[in-house]
C-alpha cells in the first residue's frame, strides 16, 4: 500500500478487493530499521471492517515486539518480522503464533539464506525482498531468485507447509521469473497503481502470468 492515494486509502483498498486482489500488505515502518514512517495499528483497524480479505502486516520495525500485539488486534492475519531487525527471532515468532496470527519471517537482498534455516519449522511463510526495504518503486533484485529456488528444495525435502511470498519490483516483466523460482505470493506496488487500465487489468495480467510459470 505504500504507493497508494494515502487520501482515500479505505476506498483503494475496497476497490482492490472488488478487483480481485487476494490480500492486503501494510508495510509497517518504524523510522529506525528503515528511514520513512507508514501505516500504525490505528490506521489498519479503522480500514479492517471494510473488506473481508486477509491483512498482513510486513513489520520493518526494530525489535518488533512490542508492537506484535497492536497488529493482531488490528485485524493482521500473518505478521511478517525481519531476520535483521530481531534478537531473539524464536522468541518473537513464538509470540505471534501465541496471538492466534501466522508468523512469516523476511530476509533482505544481501541476507543469506542460511539465517532463517533454523526457524523454518516456525513459519507458515517466508518473504524474499527483491529490493532493500524502505521504499516503493525499486527496481527488481534478480538475483534472490536463487535463495528462493534453494528454500523451495529445502521445504519439499523437509515437507514444510511454508508459502514463499517476493517482495519489491514485481510487475509483468519480473512475475514470471518469480514464480519459476519457487514463489507462489507476491506483493504488487508500482505495477498496480501505475497500470493505465486499473486495479482489475493489473491483477489479471499479473495472475495469469504468474500462474503461467508457477512450479
Amino acid at each position: 500500500m505504500l504507493t497508494a492515494d494515502y487520501s482515500r486509502l479505505g476506498e483503494v483498498c475496497v476497490e482492490l478487493e472488488k478487483a480481485g486482489a487476494n490480500l492486503i500488505h501494510w508495510d509497517v515502518m518504524d523510522g529506525n530499521f528503515v528511514p520513512n514512517l507508514s501505516f500504525g495499528a490505528e490506521v489498519i483497524a479503522s480500514i479492517r471492517p471494510l473488506l473481508t480479505i486477509p491483512f498482513e502486516a510486513h513489520l520493518m520495525v526494530t525489535e518488533p515486539t512490542w508492537i506484535l500485539d497492536a497488529m493482531v488486534n488490528a485485524g493482521c492475519s500473518t505478521v511478517m518480522v525481519h531476520q535483521e531487525a530481531c534478537l531473539h527471532l524464536h522468541r518473537t515468532l513464538g509470540r505471534i503464533r501465541e496471538l492466534g496470527a501466522t508468523p512469516a519471517v523476511v530476509i533482505n537482498p544481501a541476507t543469506p539464506l542460511e539465517s532463517i534455516i533454523e526457524v523454518l519449522d516456525l513459519v507458515g511463510l517466508v518473504l524474499i525482498m527483491s529490493v532493500n526495504p524502505g521504499f516503493g518503486g525499486q527496481s527488481y533484485i534478480a538475483s534472490v531468485e536463487s535463495k528462493m529456488r534453494r528454500l523451495r528444495e529445502i521445504i519439499i525435502e523437509r515437507e514444510l507447509d511454508i508459502d514463499i511470498e517476493i517482495d519489491g519490483g514485481i510487475a509483468p516483466s519480473t512475475i514470471a521469473s518469480a514464480a519459476s523460482a519457487g514463489a507462489n505470493r507476491f506483493v504488487v506496488g508500482s505495477a498496480m497503481f501505475r497500470d493505465p487500465e486499473g486495479f482489475e487489468h493489473a491483477t489479471a495480467e499479473l495472475r495469469s502470468l504468474a500462474s503461467a510459470s508457477a512450479i
